[in-house]
This record gives C-alpha cells, sequence and structure tokens, in this order.
C-alpha cells in the first residue's frame, strides 16, 4: 500500500453525518464486489468514538485510479470533498480494522425457537444473556443491494504497531491480519 485517497463527509440539513457515511461505504462496496477487488482498504481516520467525517480508501496508485474511474460516488459526490490520490507518508503507524459478530443475535434465536431445540425458560436466558453482551462497538448501517435490508457492520480497531502486515482486503476493505497506514 503506497497510496490514499480522503473522502470528506459534508453533511447538510437534510443529510446527517451518519447516513452520509453509510451511504457512500455502501457504494464503496459495490464497487469493490464489481471489481472483485482484494487489493484495496478503509480506515477512518478520525475515528474516536465514532468513525468520524472521513474515509480514507488505502491501495496502490494503478488501484485507486482505476476505482476513481469508475465514478463509484455518483450523485453523492456533490455531498464529499474527494482529495487527489496521494502518497502515504514515510513515518506512520499501521493498525487492522476488522468485522466484528456477536454470536448471539435475534435471528439466531428465531431459528433456534423454530427447530425447537431451545426450551422457553433457555429462551429467556439467551434473550438476558444477548442483551448483556450488547456490541458497542463503531458500526455502519448498510443496505443490501439485492434485498433492501439493512444491517449492521461493526468493526474493531486492533491495536497500533510499527510494522505493516500484508495481505488480501475483503470486499469491504477490512482484513482481520493485514493491516493499513495509520496517520
Amino acid at each position: 500500500m503506497s497510496h490514499y485517497v480522503d473522502i470528506m463527509i459534508k453533511p447538510d440539513a437534510e443529510m446527517r453525518e451518519n447516513l452520509l457515511l453509510n451511504k457512500v461505504y455502501t457504494k464503496f462496496h459495490k464497487a469493490l464486489y464489481d471489481q472483485k477487488s482484494t487489493e484495496i482498504a478503509v480506515s477512518f481516520p478520525r475515528y474516536k468514538v465514532m468513525l468520524g467525517d472521513v474515509i480514507r480508501l488505502h491501495g496502490t496508485e494503478a488501484k485507486l485510479t482505476e476505482l476513481q474511474r469508475l465514478d463509484w460516488l455518483g450523485g453523492l459526490k456533490g455531498y464529499c470533498v474527494i482529495s487527489a490520490i496521494q502518497t502515504i507518508p514515510a513515518d506512520v503507524m499501521y493498525r487492522n480494522i476488522l468485522r466484528i459478530q456477536s454470536n448471539m443475535t435475534e435471528a439466531k434465536l428465531r431459528r433456534l425457537i423454530k427447530r425447537g431445540s431451545i426450551t422457553q425458560e433457555e429462551t429467556k436466558a439467551y434473550k438476558a444473556k444477548m442483551f448483556q453482551q450488547g456490541m458497542d462497538n463503531p458500526y455502519l448501517e448498510l443496505e443490501s443491494g439485492s434485498n433492501g435490508h439493512k444491517h449492521r457492520r461493526y468493526l474493531q480497531f486492533g491495536e497500533l504497531s510499527s510494522q505493516s502486515v500484508k495481505g488480501e482486503f475483503d470486499q469491504f476493505g477490512l482484513s482481520k491480519t493485514a493491516t493499513v497506514p495509520w496517520f
């Protein structure tokens, strides 16, 4: 990873920051999916408690140029300030950004009940444990292109490291092992 592009979200009265961030990220995922790309990563450099108003795309200059030629943002361009493709600074830290999932969900509970593999008492205990385990990680709320349903993609930010780890990224720009430059 040698280059990056910053996409700054510009909310207005009609479009809140988190809604815009979700829409831009959904379009980013669709572009990666259409390209079958595993070489472009994403980070959120203004992440504190929330993800912030900047999405940073990482990759080679060629891959980022190819992505930008797709005009993947479409009508959302008016709500964004897109930087030029820039070289990553020399002295940076690295971290991985990955998806995390709860292993206790409403959907899983419904399946257990439908199969008859959980009693009414166990259902109550499952629900109590599920709510205790609630996830407080930052998330993106994405809309499925196939059925229109919304789902949350919870993110976890790994520890900062002075060493980069190479690897592939999924079509959401995330990886359990590979790192992105953090600056």
